[in-house]
């Protein structure tokens, strides 16, 4: 099974100012991260605005990572889709582009119809004609869905679902599933807000926002922990807090690609129907990171 310890940054999409996917300055802050002792990368992921790209870009950007991304560095996929069909062939082509596993969101569209059958047959599809391991998503902001902890541990007894990303903070329910679930399945938190409390109950890395533009305070945050040093961890974890709160749930997408832009990196525009930040917004959120000295 693919081993996930470690920290990933969800890369975002780059698209130039017509919103035209600009594939050379994704590749470009691979490149620059790729410095740093990431594990892997996730593309395509809330943050890649998956949901805002062709089928045809998709695929265009998973050959794109896999040229960009260096072999001792994993990359996840994200694929999910709204049908059990469309996983498959997204899970298929990110496949034959070279990545290491896939990211699969939860369909939510039918939120009414979303119960544990439904998704069990759907994940279970998906890991069966997947030919790379699945983790499961778990993103409830986004998707207005929670899955439980019994439906996450049902699904977790696939052979081929190797762990799942937990983006809702809920870190009784991942301890929960840690104690029952088999040995080998992973859990990654889904923000750097709860990268410590998450491994306190048995997370073995995570996915999140700010290891685009604080890639060696998150790996350093990992390691401290890993060490034993429980001070060093818990210090950094609460330093982290206000600028992962800025990219993630107070102003999103915009905000870590400004982010991005101000520490040397690309961010440019997300798609419409997501707005740049106004000039007040984005004034606060670079004092945050000024406050935090992002940049060094």
């Amino acid at each position: 099974m693919i081993k996930l310890n470690g920290i990933f940054p969800p890369l975002p999409s780059s698209f130039d100012q017509d919103e035209n996917l600009a594939p050379d300055k994704m590749r470009s802050n691979i490149e620059k991260l790729s410095a740093f002792d990431l594990r892997g990368f996730l593309v395509l992921g809330s943050n890649g605005e998956l949901v805002h790209l062709s089928d045809t870009e998709k695929i265009q950007v998973y050959e794109m990572a896999r040229e960009a991304i260096i072999p001792d560095k994993l990359m996840i996929a994200g694929t999910g889709g709204q049908s059990t069909r469309e996983t498959i062939m997204l899970t298929r082509a990110a496949a034959k582009a070279g990545a290491d596993a896939v990211l699969v969101l939860n369909p939510f569209y039918y939120k009414g119809l979303m119960k544990p059958e439904a998704l069990k047959q759907h994940y279970f599809a998906v890991a069966d004609a997947s030919t790379i391991p699945l983790i499961m998503y778990n993103m409830p902001a986004n998707s207005g869905m929670d899955m439980d902890a019994d439906t996450l541990l049902m699904l977790s007894e696939h052979p081929n679902i190797a762990g799942m990303k937990d983006s809702g903070g809920d870190v009784a329910k991942m301890g929960a599933i840690r104690k029952r679930a088999k040995p080998e399945f992973q859990i990654l938190a889904g923000s750097a807000g709860f990268l410590v409390p998450a491994m306190s109950v048995g997370a073995c890395g995570g996915i999140l926002a700010s290891a685009n533009i604080a890639p060696a305070q998150c790996i350093a945050m990992h390691k401290a922990f890993n060490a034993g040093d429980m001070a060093e961890a818990s210090r950094l974890q609460l330093d982290i807090i206000p600028v992962n709160n800025a990219v993630t749930k107070k102003w999103g997408v915009p905000a870590l690609k400004a982010a991005m832009d101000y520490i040397g990196l690309y961010g440019g525009p997300a798609r419409k129907p997501i707005l740049p930040l106004d000039a007040a917004t984005k004034a606060e959120l670079l004092k945050i990171l000024d406050d935090y000295n992002i940049i060094s």
